[in-house]
């Protein structure tokens, strides 16, 4: 293997690192913009919605996973039950 051909495949790889990096990181976005405006158009209370929209706003991956795996399901229940 030459100099020039590893040269290429580090570039190569770099451009994947590139790719797989934003992909990532949109879909981090897309996961809080998703949870954001999930909690604000919930049926939870007034005082619910802003204490799940801050915490979102503060540790947005974290908070964004947790309005999923509990507040979301927390806000229909209080709703319908």
């Amino acid at each position: 293997m030459t100099l020039l051909t590893s040269t290429v495949q580090n570039q190569h790889l770099g451009e994947l690192g590139a790719v797989l990096l934003f992909v990532v990181l949109a879909g981090c976005v897309l996961l809080v913009i998703g949870a954001f405006f999930s909690a604000l158009f919930s049926p939870a209370s007034v005082g619910m919605k802003l204490v799940w929209i801050v915490f979102i706003v503060i540790a947005p991956f974290i908070g964004s996973l947790f309005w999923f795996m509990i507040g979301k399901r927390n806000a229909q229940l209080s709703a319908f039950g």
